[in-house]
């Protein structure tokens, strides 16, 4: 048996279904933490084109994006909304629902 490790799985998965990758990103930004946040963006970084792909989409240096997207990354808005971009998705407000 040739089990893949999860990494490699998750981002198999966010190829085939990039609606699911936004749909996760909208629940780690809903209650998620930041590590959380900076492990899907780099599951994410690998799905759609690689860090140097992302970089390169993006306008940043793929050495600040590797930095970016460590796990003690702190993205700045700016970064945060170009590597979203340049994987297709964008950064919303939405008002919290009441019950």
């Amino acid at each position: 048996m040739n089990d893949k490790p999860f990494d490699d799985v998750m981002i198999d998965i966010y190829k085939e279904n990039p609606e699911l990758a936004v749909e996760m990103l909208n629940s780690i930004l809903e209650d998620g933490e930041q590590w959380e946040l900076m492990l899907a963006l780099r599951h994410l970084s690998k799905a759609f084109g690689g860090v140097r792909g992302v970089a390169k989409d993006a306008n940043l240096n793929p050495n600040q994006l590797y930095r970016t997207l460590s796990e003690k990354g702190n993205p700045e808005l700016k970064s945060l909304t170009a590597i979203l971009r340049a994987m297709g998705m964008r950064l919303a407000v939405q008002p919290l629902q009441t019950t």
